[in-house]
């Protein structure tokens, strides 16, 4: 098992800066899952990590090694890629094996490495076959097979379940984590998946624009937002905020600041500030209810309200957020 930190990256692509002096450590045998949106910088800082990608500042280390300007494959450590990047033209087991057999690892090595792998990953009963024979979860898992063979300090996943059908995503998510916790080696996910991000990872480290924003467990991240950009990214639906004049209507908040509040914290009922339901989507056993004082409510689907019907919507202060309204930086209740 290695560490892996980032102290002062910065890269930067012409005038654009990828990475904006990120310092970001994921910890010995942790699965530190990266998340933020599309353009923020993830790959981008996987690929640094990795040595595709030459940082223009700052340090990377992996275990007690700078690799800062070692060549990628003697910094020992193994990428999935989103796309598979499996040979068409090898059997499962040789593109498994493909790492070994170009390091000229013995026969006999190979065959046990491959047999380790593949039985983790579940993968024994395809080994003869070629990856167009198999459907996209199972070429994912090959992937992980391959990566695994290699026995790497750490491991870099680059959105390796973003080309999957929604079930077979919850599958593989399931799978990634048995087998960090049965492999116990150092894991850097990068996703914008944040659902993907809250069940699979033991800290979240949320980029935007090459910066982290915050670092910390999934229940920390979600439940104390660093600040208003983290708070919108995290939750299904997004959490709510009420400018001054409509937050005065259920609390009084100080002046220059924002209410944010989670749509599962909103109560309709009886009791409770008068509005409207506007719109109602189910979605399975919860119901999106968006009231016309700009709130969104998640409420259980059988209990939801019809739309166009006059509700309460109320919700304790102890479950709401301040953010500074210049600056987005969450403020403490006073």
């Amino acid at each position: 098992m290695s560490r892996i930190a980032l102290d002062g990256v910065r890269k930067r692509f012409g005038a654009t800066t990828a990475l904006d002096g990120v310092d970001l450590e994921a910890r010995d045998g942790e699965l530190l899952v990266v998340v933020g949106p599309s353009g923020c910088g993830k790959s981008t800082l996987l690929r640094c990590v990795a040595g595709l990608e030459a940082v223009d500042e700052g340090a990377i280390r992996i275990g007690e090694r700078d690799v800062t300007g070692v060549r990628p494959a003697a910094r020992n450590v193994s990428m999935v890629f989103q796309s598979y990047a499996l040979f068409p033209h090898l059997t499962v087991r040789e593109n498994i094996a493909f790492g070994l057999v170009v390091r000229e690892e013995p026969k006999k090595v190979v065959n046990e490495r491959v047999a380790e792998a593949s039985a983790l990953v579940g993968v024994v009963e395809f080994l003869e076959r070629r990856p167009y024979e198999l459907s996209g979860g199972e070429r994912q898992r090959v992937a992980l097979a391959r990566a695994l063979v290699r026995r790497p300090d750490a491991f870099l996943l680059d959105e390796p379940l973003s080309n999957l059908d929604a079930g077979t995503r919850v599958e593989m998510r399931t799978e990634l984590r048995r087998l960090h916790r049965e492999i116990g080696s150092t894991m850097v996910h990068v996703t914008h998946d944040q659902v993907e991000a809250l069940t699979l990872g033991d800290r979240i480290a949320v980029l935007d624009a090459g910066r982290v924003r915050q670092v910390g467990t999934p229940d920390e991240v979600y439940s104390r937002p660093v600040d208003r950009f983290v708070a919108g990214f995290l939750g299904t639906p997004a959490m709510n905020f009420l400018e001054p004049p409509a937050a005065s209507r259920f609390y009084e908040i100080p002046d220059g600041t924002v209410l944010g509040v989670r749509p599962e914290h909103v109560r309709l009922g009886a009791e409770g500030v008068p509005t409207r339901v506007d719109l109602v989507e189910v979605a399975g056993s919860d119901a999106y209810v968006h009231l016309d004082r700009g709130l969104v409510a998640r409420v259980p689907a059988d209990s939801r309200p019809a739309e166009g019907a006059g509700v309460g919507a109320a919700f304790d202060r102890g479950a709401a957020h301040l953010f500074d309204e210049a600056t987005g930086e969450r403020r403490e209740w006073q």
